[in-house]
């Protein structure tokens, strides 16, 4: 069990470091850091390479929207989503210090919204509540699918890492005007400790939003993918290796068809 809380733990805190420390980089020398395309690159990149790092230990979740998805869909028990999100947090919360102590080293730094997700006055682009709403919703649905669609037995073992990376960078080149991007609530929740009054106060959004997703995303791998993945064993293939988020050890990660 601590191997995959630390595996979880590791990887939260290389994605919430690279994706927040590239977006407070950005605001802070927008002539020398990342624009859209390489804050998006950049976070598809360290998904791709943690999973394929931790994949074989935890799963490669790094998101409460992906441990509660892939709950949702009957592959992860109640004991281990609660451990999860707690290593998940924990994770976030050492990258946000991480980077606030090494921003701090600024002279005149000011932390003001430091990579907090917004809508209304505190959206990039100043998109309401409800559009902040449905975008987060849509875009944490697509990720957590692609993440659990690509996991299944007969997946190739690169195929949820691949997956992972490509489907957050795409979702990030949406989303990142409209709210900062966040399809993960520990990634949002980290920042707020840091950040000004507002993103407190808006956090619940970047909560309840992933979560629906993540839930439409897990009805949707339990119900459709789970029923028209299974076959004949007479007549199935050899096997595949198990990818990431099947064969971390243990029954309770292992895909449960449906019905």
């Amino acid at each position: 069990m601590q191997k995959r809380l630390l595996a979880e733990a590791i990887g939260s805190f290389a994605l919430v470091s690279v994706i927040c420390g590239t977006l407070v980089g950005a605001s802070t020398f927008p002539g020398l850091s990342a624009g859209i395309v390489g804050i998006s690159l950049a976070a598809g990149l360290t998904m791709l390479a943690m999973s394929s790092a931790f994949g074989c230990i935890s799963g490669a979740h790094f998101n409460p929207a992906v441990s509660f998805g892939a709950w949702v869909a009957g592959r992860l028990s109640p004991q281990w989503l609660a451990g999860y999100v707690a290593a998940q947090l924990v994770g976030a919360l050492l990258a946000t210090a991480m980077l606030f102590a090494v921003f701090m080293s600024i002279p005149g730094f000011e932390a003001a919204a430091f990579a907090s997700n917004g809508y209304g006055n505190h959206s990039p682009a100043g998109y309401g509540l409800q559009g902040a709403a449905i975008t987060e919703m849509v875009a944490t649905a697509i990720f957590v699918l692609a993440v659990l669609g690509a996991s299944h037995d007969d997946s190739p073992a690169f195929a949820a890492p691949v997956a992972a990376g490509l489907a957050l960078a795409a979702v990030h080149l949406w989303t990142l005007p409209i709210t900062g991007t966040s399809v993960n609530p520990a990634r949002s929740t980290a920042t707020v400790v840091f950040a000004e009054d507002w993103a407190l106060q808006q956090l619940w959004v970047f909560w309840a939003a992933p979560l629906a997703g993540a839930v439409l995303a897990g009805l949707v791998d339990r119900f459709i993918l789970a029923d028209a993945l299974q076959f004949d064993t007479d007549d199935a293939r050899s096997p595949m290796p198990p990818p990431p988020i099947a064969k971390a050890e243990g029954d309770d990660l292992q895909p449960k068809a449906a019905g």
